[in-house]
């Protein structure tokens, strides 16, 4: 399997385990006897490489329709809301396309943007800058080149922490702009693509039947919690 760095808390290299999502998917193939193993690249990169079926498996991912195409999508692996971030002082309204509009923002290459966002891109109106990961983004936000980053309200505030922001420089929206599932893919050109997602599902089903699942969801943001600011 092939997954990115950066996304905290799901996947990165300085969390334990590679973060809670690289946990849960490991555990899950697990649960089936397959044993497994994860490699690291940035997300475009090991995103078509996988396409290219050098890697069986990438996660997380949105759904799109387009991937749909051309991967088969598992059953959830976390139900997440994300959030707007920006300045002190310049809290933008998730729910106004006006208060989006004439903005830039950024969003890591790779990652698949909300669709009221990206039809915003699409008609000239939001401008989005797309670096390898979203500490980037939020360096990008606090020098003042970007007006505001998505990320999940654990995510984005464990992100700028790790920058060094004081938690009074920055807010994030009152309401989340999107909701979504994350879902681990496979290639459909992959031989017994089907049997395996088959497997990798039965194992998520057994660790949500056995309560394992949400013991480790529950004990891994214990583990990083004191890594989350207050936010305003």
């Amino acid at each position: 399997m092939v997954t990115g760095d950066g996304y905290v808390p799901y996947t990165s290299q300085n969390l334990p385990d590679g973060g809670m999502l690289s946990l849960v998917v490991r555990k899950a193939f697990e649960q089936r006897g397959l044993r497994t193993t994860l490699q690291w690249r940035p997300w475009n990169r090991g995103y078509l490489l996988t396409q290219r079926g050098q890697y069986d498996a990438t996660f997380p991912y949105i759904v799109s329709p387009d991937r749909q195409v051309q991967f088969l999508y598992s059953d959830p692996l976390y139900v997440g809301e994300q959030f707007i971030f920006s300045r002190a002082g310049e809290q933008i309204d998730s729910t106004s396309e006006q208060s989006l509009s004439g903005r830039r923002f950024c969003y890591p290459l790779g990652w698949q943007a909300p669709p009221q966002v990206e039809k915003l891109v699409e008609k000239g109106k939001l401008t989005r800058h797309s670096p390898q990961g979203m500490s980037e983004c939020a360096q990008l936000l606090l020098l003042g080149r970007d007006d505001f980053f998505l990320a999940e309200r654990r995510m984005g505030a464990m992100v700028l922490e790790g920058l060094g922001a004081d938690a009074d420089h920055f807010t994030h929206s009152r309401e989340p702009i999107n909701r979504n599932t994350l879902h681990l893919v496979i290639p459909r050109t992959l031989p017994d693509a089907q049997w395996l997602m088959d497997e990798f599902n039965l194992g998520l089903a057994a660790l949500h039947a056995s309560g394992e699942y949400q013991r480790l969801v529950e004990d891994y943001f214990r583990q990083i919690n004191e890594l989350e600011p207050s936010l305003p």
